[in-house]
């Protein structure tokens, strides 16, 4: 594909790859790599000023201290309105409020009112750690074929993503009602301010939102393409002025009548109204499945790493089991030495994460419907799965194994084996306030601008339901991650708190990205703990890995030149343009230090 042509692609929440040129002769694979394993964890956790001087790390942003709190998003100006409410004595809880309400204004192909979100939340006064499930759910009517073609062949994925049967029951608006009223400080209508401000006064449109909307070319719906492009169908220039009042007053609803009011009455009259009555794909959303919306409280999934406890989402999430897996995989392995960007490290990584895909595919779903087996983050057997990892070839496409009896070996399951697309239009929003609370939030419509559909009340509706696997049934058995009515569906989000050996709030963290949000949250946690670099610095560096098929390579990095060394070791390869979108803040002995993805519009703001 055309290198420029794929960038395109890319702004526009697509991951595309690009196909290199005839492939060089390959060379031979280096000598064996560093063999011994690190046998004591790191003595100090790794700060700014431990980050070793390296001229491939790309500093487009650079890394910020703060001393008291902290705010990490997309774009500066859902960074401003969290620092706004940090400021007026608000907590983590309402600036991660104020901070989604701007992002659906701001930002709004990859999150909003009409999506779902997976949130940790830790509280500094108990000391407890809660996982919040957004996620949004299928309709009652919703069945397992709901995305199969006359002929029972899967939809293409842009035929089942437009129009209203991809579009899930929002979660979003109940997530921050739930998470404000447990654990806000601030009255509720205060958090709608910036965003309303910014509503009814219009905000610039940013580079970012006009080149996604210039690569668009699903507009459906009158209503969203009148508000996205201009009277002759062009993107609205990069710095114009746009308002969206129905989304101000949609907010100033919320303000006054908290969740319920998006749950029942107007609000929820549109949302089914917009997606029963899409111009393609007619939905089957109903009253009812939105006023039976709840979220649900979890306890996220913890492991040790080099002497940090990791947390992170628990299924219908497979980011936080994955994330571990990999992570606890790569530990016998000394990646400390290899050193980041390396053909070892990208080895070594990229086959730790094909296993952990397998089993993601093989295994996760809503728990409420399938139950993952016990032993996924056992430590023998994760033991024993990476002892599959070799220094002679790669796994190429690796089985799942059976974690219900702790063996390494490929598993006879009862279940399907099914992917599903995920695309990387979401967000990531990371906070610590001034007492140590702190919320690592990933945020959601699905694909760009979701199901293209926007209500009369100015926000888009998610096309979540096609992260659920097409088909029901693979191989003679049903598929765990298969449309039912009121699931939800797997994600791969992965926000992520990260505590020290003392126990303290380390690192709050998570990606962008769809299913690299997985590999692009481990490259981090990696580039923080095994090489010692600043969260800017780690976030910077090149994204890679396997999602169980291909080694993926992002394009115009250093990593791209292990290519023949990786085909001479077995590894498929491909070039690919990662958008990720990693928002990351880690303590230091001066407070907090915070970075944002160099390849978005984020920043990071604290005192």
């Amino acid at each position: 594909m055309n290198p420029r042509l794929c960038i395109a692609l890319a702004l526009a929440g697509a991951v595309c790859a690009i196909v290199p040129a005839r492939a060089q002769p390959p060379s031979q694979p280096p000598s064996q790599p560093p063999s011994q394993p690190l046998s004591q964890p790191l003595s100090q956790p790794p700060g700014a000023r431990d980050a070793p001087e390296r001229s491939f790390v790309r500093t487009e942003k650079a890394a910020v201290q703060s001393r008291h709190f902290m705010v990490a998003t997309a774009n500066p100006l859902a960074t401003e309105a969290g620092y706004e409410i940090l400021r007026a004595g608000g907590n983590a809880a309402d600036a991660a409020v104020a901070v989604q309400l701007v992002l659906g204004l701001v930002e709004p192909q990859s999150s909003g009112l009409g999506g779902g979100a997976f949130l940790l939340y830790r509280d500094a006064r108990t000391g407890r750690l809660i996982a919040y499930d957004g996620r949004e759910t299928a309709p009652g009517a919703a069945t397992p074929d709901r995305f199969l073609d006359a002929g029972g062949k899967p939809l293409a994925f842009h035929d089942a993503v437009i129009g209203g049967i991809s579009v899930g029951v929002p979660g979003t608006v109940r997530l921050l009602w739930d998470l404000q009223r447990r654990h806000g400080r601030l009255p509720w209508p205060r958090l709608f301010e910036p965003a309303i401000r910014l509503a009814e006064n219009g905000f610039a449109v940013s580079p970012r939102l006009h080149a996604l909307v210039a690569a668009e070319g699903h507009w459906v719906q009158a209503r969203a393409r009148a508000y996205f492009t201009t009277a002759d169908g062009a993107p609205r220039p990069i710095g114009a002025l746009l308002a969206n009042p129905a989304y101000a007053r949609t907010l100033r609803l919320l303000a006054a009548g908290g969740a319920d009011a998006f749950y029942s009455g107007p609000i929820a009259d549109d949302v089914v109204r917009t997606a029963d009555a899409a111009p393609r794909h007619r939905g089957d959303l109903t009253r009812r499945d939105l006023a039976g919306y709840r979220v649900v409280a979890r306890e996220p999934v913890c492991g040790g790493y080099r002497g940090y406890r990791v947390c992170g989402m628990p299924p219908p999430s497979s980011g936080g089991i994955a994330v571990l897996q990999i992570l606890k995989m790569i530990e016998p392995r000394d990646i400390a030495s290899m050193g980041a960007e390396s053909f070892w490290s990208v080895h070594f990584v990229s086959e730790a994460e094909r296993l952990a895909f397998a089993d993601r595919d093989a295994y996760v779903a809503d728990p409420a419907y399938v139950q993952p087996p016990a032993g996924m983050l056992d430590a023998r057997y994760l033991r024993r799965r990476s002892m599959l990892i070799s220094t002679r070839s790669s796994i190429g496409h690796a089985p799942p194994g059976d974690p219900r009896r702790r063996m390494a070996q490929p598993a006879r399951i009862g279940w399907g084996v099914g992917a599903a697309a995920e695309f990387p239009s979401t967000s990531q929003v990371s906070i610590v306030d001034r007492e140590g609370n702190a919320v690592a939030m990933t945020t959601t419509i699905e694909d760009a601008f979701g199901s293209r559909l926007m209500t009369e009340g100015g926000f888009l509706l998610n096309n979540e339901l096609t992260d659920f696997s097409f088909a029901p049934v693979v191989g003679g058995r049903p598929v765990a991650n298969r449309v039912e009515a009121g699931k939800r569906p797997r994600s791969s989000m992965a926000p992520t708190i990260v505590f020290d050996r003392r126990g303290r709030l380390f690192a709050v963290l998570g990606s962008a990205g769809g299913s690299l949000i997985i590999n692009d949250v481990a490259k981090t946690l990696i580039g923080i703990i095994d090489w010692r670099l600043d969260p800017q610095a780690a976030i910077a560096l090149p994204n890679f890995g396997s999602r169980n098929g291909p080694t993926e390579l992002e394009q115009g990095t250093p990593v791209v030149a292990l290519q023949p060394k990786l085909r001479a070791m077995g590894h498929a390869t491909r070039i690919i343009v990662d958008p990720s979108g990693v928002q990351a803040i880690v303590r230091n002995a001066g407070g907090w230090i915070g970075g944002a993805d160099p390849r978005r519009e984020g920043v990071v703001k604290g005192d």
